[in-house]
């Protein structure tokens, strides 16, 4: 039972990925989340990654950081969580996270969607993204 030696579960991979994501949507670096709950840089680096578990206690932690529902950080799992996910991976799982980097976590969509957000003009804001819907579907 438990974790393979050197393998991220995928649930712990899922919650560092929101976790990174929600900080950098903040504009916060992981020093000052860091200090915000005590830790250090390196201690957020390894929960983004998925290295080190996050226990509910620090889960609760940057739910009020981040004034998001506990929740927040499973949302969007789409593994498949049963006995053979507490013991590894399994198929579903792992297949969620070897697609690659979901979209919301990357770098150039979450500096995208906070460069649209500070566009303060709701017109113009608006008329971006009809021009982006436009471009796409070319």
């Amino acid at each position: 039972m438990g974790r393979v030696k050197n393998q991220i579960h995928p649930v712990d991979k899922h919650v560092g990925e929101k976790l990174r994501s929600q900080r950098m949507l903040s504009g916060m670096s992981q020093t000052e989340l860091g200090d915000f709950v005590d830790l250090t840089f390196q201690q957020i680096q390894k929960y983004e990654r998925g290295a080190n578990r996050v226990s509910a206690s620090r889960l609760y932690e940057f739910c009020k950081v981040f004034k998001v529902p506990f929740d927040f950080f499973l949302q969007g799992f789409s593994g498949d969580i049963t006995e053979k996910a507490a013991n590894g991976m399994s198929d579903n799982a792992q297949a969620s996270f070897d697609s690659g980097e979901d979209m919301m976590t990357k770098r150039e969509t979450i500096t995208l969607v906070r460069a649209y957000y500070n566009i303060k003009d709701e017109k113009l804001r608006k008329q971006l993204l009809e021009m982006a819907k436009t471009m796409a579907s070319k």
